[in-house]
This record gives structure tokens, C-alpha cells and sequence, in this order.
């Protein structure tokens, strides 16, 4: 695949955690504080907050070691196979993801042990600042 000088890719500094919630529970006030990367999902079943491990608080049940790839600009809507040109080498290289997308911008989620393996990966088609 041609590399993509459109496309770049940036490494967030901070170790991230996955964090788990009852249904029910409110969003904690630490998570509302936070103004690094967080990520609020409230659903039917479940409340899930991923921020900064060193923000979560002792007694949250998490899944640690997770680090973050931004995608640098707006992708927009009405973009078409994004989550598929990042997934699918990582998938063919046995790296789980985590995908996050906001209104401005995407965000790729991998283990803290895969981190060097995806840069390797994806930098063969985008480009990584680091």
C-alpha cells in the first residue's frame, strides 16, 4: 500500500486506562477533571471511561497498559474505509485495537506491548510523529 502523506499519526505520552463501571454508576468527577485524553461512554449496560492511568483513583476495576495514536486533523464524515486502512494491518499483524472516534478527530488504541510493533506497521503506510 502507498504511503499516506495526507494522514499522520501522533503518539500520546501517557499510558491509558480502560475503565469499567456498573450501569448505573454516575461519571466520577476525577474523569470530568481530566484534561488529557478521556473518553465518556455511558450505555444501557455499562459506563466506560479510558483517561491517564496515573488519573484513576485505588478500587476502579481497569485495563492498564494501553497507549494512544491521534489522528492529526479532521477526517470528516463522509470519509470512507479510515477505521479499515488503520485496522486491518494491525489485525493482520495480531495487534488488537481499541477505536475511538469524536467529532473532530480519531484516535487508535493499542496495548503498551504492541506499541513498537504497530509503530512498525502503520508507519508503513502513514506517517508517525513521535
Amino acid at each position: 500500500m502507498k504511503k499516506s502523506k495526507k494522514i499522520i499519526l501522533s503518539i500520546l505520552p501517557e499510558k491509558i486506562g480502560i475503565c469499567h463501571f456498573a450501569k448505573n454508576s454516575i461519571i466520577p468527577q476525577w474523569a470530568l477533571e481530566e484534561k488529557r485524553f478521556v473518553s465518556i461512554t455511558k450505555t444501557a449496560d455499562e459506563l466506560s471511561i479510558i483517561c491517564p492511568e496515573d488519573k484513576i483513583p485505588g478500587g476502579v476495576l481497569y485495563e492498564k497498559n494501553w497507549r494512544v495514536f491521534k489522528v492529526e486533523g479532521t477526517l470528516g464524515f463522509v470519509a470512507t474505509g479510515i477505521v479499515a486502512g488503520f485496522s486491518t494491518p494491525l489485525a493482520k499483524a495480531k495487534i488488537s485495537i481499541l477505536y475511538v472516534s469524536t467529532y473532530e478527530t480519531d484516535y487508535i488504541l493499542v496495548g503498551e506491548k504492541d506499541l513498537g510493533k504497530a509503530v512498525k506497521v502503520l508507519g508503513k503506510t502513514f506517517n508517525i510523529k513521535k
